[in-house]
């Protein structure tokens, strides 16, 4: 009898272990073989802070092969002609709503806030993303290859975000970013107390808030270590007991205790970052990037010494009282934070902005410009596709275009931080995804025609 309990709970934590992390909805994305493809004559920002005139890039079996000046093309690969143009990395937003938030804008599929407790660790963004969301193949056209979908920011603890390549699929899985970490949507400020605030529940105060917050993490910790005091037992001790009864809400904030669950947090004032950053080293996590990140500029020193990133608009703020006190230098005060150690993220969190985040961040870039803080484009690409990928701990796979990572590339017909430039292709591991002289790229989706935004523009 003792052997069958031993067995059976060997194997229910087996299967713990294995669901929590390899087996449940797992990346199914697998893209066909790309083949050979040279691009050539190109002025190429690589996104690492460098440049290249008159440069190459080999694309093989969907992969950056060779990048560099005086490339020979190898015999058989299709050949494109860039003269004139700009090539650059894939553009990733780090904040997007997409697929939770679909258009049409209707309630039945308005999925982004499980706003039931101010603690809803459980719950997953992936699982409410609507694939067939048409802003997607839109915001392709504006050259972004991969986005990160988040939870709302109703509650202290959203739920997981979840990373994906922009490229349709019938399933969540298709999409899913091979490999990416998941992440952890937690919001600061008037949101959160507002909510629960007008249910005259906890919390309806900042300092409710951060005791919100602690509370979740003490309940965490102890699951922790009764995790690890399971484990750390002898064969015949585990015979006697039974491992923890599974818990989905305390495994998602011991992924990010573990190091393996990246926080993302929604947060608007220099000083709350501060306490966010506090509450991290109380309970051993690490915060990888604050979005909404209005008053970034205030705590930028702060930011770049702890090695977090600030995601943040090019010129939105005021829009209540939280969100006032922005500067147009933001994002590049945070670049260039300790000698330039600073890591800028330029967002969306919009259905039309997503299309024109090459346009956000040539604002920003020119607002720092005129500050004297000599942001060159090959920097100032960064925001949008280095540094989100940084942040989002794929950046060994995406963000710049170096050998052996994905070839999310896009070819734009002039300058990609001017406003009369558009993108003329995307690929997407190595796959011609978008061509603008094909109307056919990228499919349309029977949702699309006539679509209207809250503000009455076309997307």
């Amino acid at each position: 009898m003792k052997k069958l309990i031993f067995i059976f709970t060997l194997s229910f934590f087996c299967i713990f272990k294995l669901s929590s992390k390899e087996v449940a909805f797992i990346s199914t994305y697998n893209p066909q073989d790309s083949g050979d493809i040279f691009i050539k004559n190109a002025r190429i920002l690589i996104g690492n802070g460098n440049e290249i005139l008159k440069g190459s890039i080999l694309i093989s079996s969907n992969r950056i092969k060779e990048i560099g000046k005086n490339l020979e093309r190898p015999k058989g690969s299709k050949l494109i002609n860039a003269e004139g143009k700009w090539v650059t990395p894939g553009i990733i937003d780090i904040h997007s709503h997409m697929g939770v938030y679909p258009a049409p804008s209707l309630r039945s599929s308005s999925d982004g806030n499980e706003a039931t407790s101010p603690v809803t660790a459980h719950v997953w963004a992936e699982h409410s993303v609507w694939t067939q969301d048409p802003q997607m193949p839109l915001a392709l056209k504006g050259g972004v290859t991969t986005f990160h979908v988040l939870p709302g920011s109703a509650n202290l603890i959203g739920g997981r975000g979840v990373t994906l390549k922009n490229v349709w699929s019938r399933t969540v899985q298709g999409m899913k970013f091979p490999g990416a970490p998941y992440t952890l949507k937690m919001a600061c400020g008037e949101n959160p107390k507002r909510v629960y605030g007008n249910r005259s529940t906890e919390p309806s105060t900042r300092m409710g808030n951060v005791a919100g917050y602690r509370k979740a993490w003490i309940r965490a910790q102890s699951y922790k270590n009764k995790l690890e005091e399971y484990e750390s037992k002898s064969s015949e001790a585990k015979e006697l007991e039974y491992a923890p009864t599974r818990n989905l809400e305390l495994e998602t904030l011991v992924g990010v205790l573990d190091g393996e669950i990246l926080i993302q947090n929604h947060c608007y004032r220099g000083e709350e970052m501060a306490v966010m950053l506090d509450i991290a080293k109380e309970f051993n996590y690490k915060v990888t990037t604050f979005h909404h990140a209005v008053e970034a500029y205030k705590v930028a020193d702060i930011l770049a010494e702890k090695e977090v990133c600030a995601a943040m608009w090019a010129d939105w703020w005021g829009f209540k009282h939280e969100a006032f006190d922005m500067v147009w230098e933001n994002a590049a005060i945070v670049d260039q934070a300790n000698n330039g150690k600073g890591c800028a993220i330029i967002h969306s969190d919009s259905s039309v902005g997503i299309q024109r985040l090459n346009q956000e961040a040539a604002k920003a870039m020119s607002a720092g410009n005129r500050a004297g803080l000599k942001i060159s484009k090959a920097r100032a690409i960064k925001w949008i596709t280095l540094n989100p990928a940084k942040a989002l701990g794929i950046s060994d796979q995406v963000g710049s275009l170096e050998i052996g990572k994905m070839a999310d590339i896009v070819i734009w017909d002039g300058d990609p931080f001017s406003v009369y430039s558009k993108t003329e292709k995307v690929f997407l591991d190595g796959l011609l995804i978008y061509n603008e002289d094909d109307p056919s790229t990228p499919k349309a989706t029977d949702f699309e025609l006539g679509i209207i935004n809250a503000e009455g523009n076309r997307l």
